[in-house]
């Protein structure tokens, strides 16, 4: 994998700022299982951090460089305890030909629901606006009535 530039590890600096460290190692180190986690959360996110607890600056240092090498990742930045790692997106290995394919009944079922909620709006909407324009109707009537009694 190629070095990033300058320009690229600050952009990934700043998008990383607002993160929280999804991956902790502590005691037990670089352990299978949190390679595993790791490999994961890079697969998902690309860009993650990594909470390192328990160590010297010198053991982060090469801690950084081995999980780096071994998830084929690169670096972005390393302040205190924690380490931020970039890789990209791997594509996954899927058959072209075997996607999930949903019943055609569900789709239009979902389309016939879909239309009795639009038709329920449009009734809901109908009915209202015409029971605005009867109370309007309504004060001009009893106007007719209060000048009535006024005689």
């Amino acid at each position: 994998m190629t070095e990033l530039t300058p320009a690229q590890r600050r952009d990934l600096r700043a998008r990383a700022h607002h993160l929280n460290p999804v991956v902790t190692i502590a005691g037990n180190g670089l352990t299978p299982a949190v390679l595993a986690e790791i490999e994961r959360a890079l697969q998902a996110h690309e860009l993650i951090k990594v909470k390192v607890q328990g160590t010297e600056r010198e053991q982060r240092d090469a801690l950084m460089q081995a999980l780096c090498a071994s998830l084929e990742a690169q670096a972005v930045q390393h302040i205190g305890s924690i380490l931020v790692v970039w890789r990209e997106r791997r594509e996954q290995d899927r058959p072209a030909a075997a996607p999930e394919k949903k019943p055609a009944r569900a789709a239009t079922a979902k389309s016939a629901a879909a239309f009795a909620a639009a038709a329920r709006r449009a009734a809901l909407a109908k009915a209202s606006a015409e029971t605005r324009r009867s109370p309007a109707r309504a004060p001009a009537a009893r106007g007719r009535t209060t000048g009535a009694r006024g005689r």
